[in-house]
């Protein structure tokens, strides 16, 4: 059988490894099996956290929304179906948005979506 002989290709592979293990804790950023397996790990967390992390900007913004919603004694749900009545299209993001730092702003949101919920 002949000898494989693989030039530069396995020192370039191992350096993007150990590149990418940069800053990591003792081992881990040092022996390249040690850090393959910790990039690797490393790697699955961050495609999970990811979809995560919108998952908790959303819940982030219904508790903000919620919280200036009760200030002008409404529920978040009542504010959202009043909404939807209203044809108002906000997202929870530029709501949660607004509620921060315009209060001004929101009161009259809260008002179109009370009206709207009435009149339904």
């Amino acid at each position: 059988m002949p000898r494989v002989k693989r030039g530069n290709k396995r020192r370039l592979k191992r350096k993007k490894i150990l590149r990418r293990a940069k800053g990591y804790y003792l081992a881990k950023s040092k022996l390249y099996r040690i850090a393959k397996e910790q990039v690797r790990r490393s790697l699955r967390f961050a495609y999970r956290d990811r979809r995560t992390r919108k998952r908790q900007f959303r819940r982030l913004w219904i508790v903000r929304i919620n919280a200036a919603a009760r200030l002008h004694d409404m529920s978040y749900s009542k504010l959202m179906y009043g909404l939807k009545a209203a044809g108002v299209q906000l997202d929870r993001k530029l709501l949660a948005d607004i509620a921060v730092r315009d209060p001004a702003t929101f009161a009259q949101v809260v008002q179109a979506a009370r009206q709207a919920s009435a009149g339904a």
